[in-house]
C-alpha cells in the first residue's frame, strides 16, 4: 500500500494581486490614495507603504483598475454583498390547478377560489386542462373552461400569454397583479 504525499493543487485567487499584475500602468482607486493612473512599480510601492494589497478589480479596462485594500477583507466584503443580494431576491412560486373537460361548476368555483388565494399571496398559477383518451376530441370545452377561469380571476391576475396546447394538456399561466 503506497500513500501519496502530494499536496492538493492550490486554488488560484479570483483576482490578480500584487506581483501577479502584469500591466505596465494601472488606474488606482480606493481610500488613502489619489485616484489616478500610476506605473505598476509606484502602485506596488504605495501598497507596501500602507501595508495592504494591490488588487486588480477590473482587468479588462484600459488601463486595468486596481484598488489598495487588504485582500482577505476585500473577499469577505464581496461574499457578504453577494449573500445579501441573494437573500433579497424574491423566489417565484408556481401553483398548479388541474381541470378536465368535464369539470362541474362546483369544482370550478372551488378551484377558482384557491387560485384567487394563491394570486393574492403573490404566487403564479398554472391552470391546465388534462385530456385523457378520447377526451381530446373536446378541446373546445377545455378552451372555454380556461377562458372562463381567466375571466373569473381577471381582477387578481393576468395571463402571461395565450392558451397553449402541449401533448394532451391545454394550459395558461396567470401572474398576480402588482399590489397598489
Amino acid at each position: 500500500m503506497s500513500f501519496s504525499l502530494r499536496r492538493p493543487p492550490r486554488k488560484e485567487p479570483e483576482h490578480r494581486i500584487n506581483h501577479m499584475i502584469t500591466a505596465p500602468q494601472v488606474r488606482l482607486v480606493g481610500d488613502n490614495v489619489v485616484n489616478s493612473i500610476y506605473s505598476i512599480r509606484e502602485a506596488r510601492r504605495l501598497a507596501e507603504e500602507l501595508g495592504v494589497d494591490l488588487v486588480e478589480i477590473a482587468p479588462t479596462a484600459n488601463p486595468p483598475v486596481c484598488r489598495l485594500v487588504d485582500y482577505n477583507k476585500f473577499l469577505y466584503d464581496k461574499k457578504k454583498k453577494e449573500k445579501e443580494i441573494k437573500a433579497r431576491q424574491v423566489k417565484q412560486v408556481t401553483k398548479e390547478i388541474r381541470f378536465t373537460p368535464n369539470t362541474d361548476d362546483h369544482d370550478f368555483e372551488f378551484k377558482s377560489r384557491h387560485a384567487q388565494k394563491f394570486l393574492q399571496e403573490g404566487a403564479k398559477v398554472k391552470a391546465y386542462v388534462h385530456f385523457r383518451g378520447r377526451m381530446i376530441a373536446f378541446k373546445d370545452r377545455g378552451e372555454l373552461l380556461l377562458l372562463q377561469f381567466m375571466d373569473r380571476l381577471k381582477d387578481y391576475g393576468r395571463s402571461e400569454g395565450d392558451l397553449r396546447m402541449e401533448g394532451n394538456r391545454m394550459w395558461v399561466v396567470l401572474t398576480p397583479k402588482p399590489k397598489k
